[in-house]
């Protein structure tokens, strides 16, 4: 396990340092910091704020699900009657194209933490944006499970890099 050093050369004050095991300190790599940034988000910092505006979830998610990742990740965003967060979680992780995600799975997670409505997220590795067919297909299946105790999927976004995609703005929710 690498640490990670946030103290500032006086030669290089731009750059985060990694200490390695043996002591020898190289600048980090884009990769590495990514992954300090994603260690670093917090879902706490959205509490209270209401999450019906995207712009909030995108920034959020952009940190959350980087291009570091090299697997794709299936978040969902909990949230109460007044559309704030009670709780973020990633139950889902899969390989560097796919995920296996179950509905059952995902509608106890929202009745545990007795959920109104849910924002679906994931992330694609590869850098596409697309809704992928199986990622319609996946939406409908969720929100047609959820329905069924009353809580709502508000929006499904996908990251890819530095681009958030809501499916639905893009009318396939």
């Amino acid at each position: 396990m690498q640490q990670y050093d946030l103290s500032l050369e006086p030669l290089n004050a731009d750059a985060l340092l990694v200490r390695e095991a043996d002591g020898a300190v190289r600048p980090a790599s884009r990769k590495e910091i990514l992954a300090v940034a994603r260690e670093l988000v917090n879902a706490d910092d959205l509490r209270g704020h209401n999450l019906s505006n995207p712009v909030l979830v995108r920034e959020f998610l952009q940190l959350r699900l980087n291009a570091a990742l090299e697997y794709e990740v299936f978040g969902l965003i909990l949230l109460d009657g007044q559309n704030r967060l009670i709780e973020y979680l990633e139950p889902f992780r899969g390989t560097v194209n796919q995920t296996a995600v179950y509905p059952r799975e995902v509608v106890k997670l929202a009745l545990a933490r007795n959920a109104v409505s849910v924002v679906l997220v994931h992330n694609h590795p590869s850098g596409s944006c697309e809704a992928s067919r199986a990622d319609i297909v996946l939406t409908k299946h969720l929100k047609d499970a959820l329905v069924l105790v009353d809580v709502r999927v508000l929006d499904h976004f996908i990251v890819a890099g530095a681009q958030v995609v809501s499916m639905a703005e893009a009318g396939l929710l």
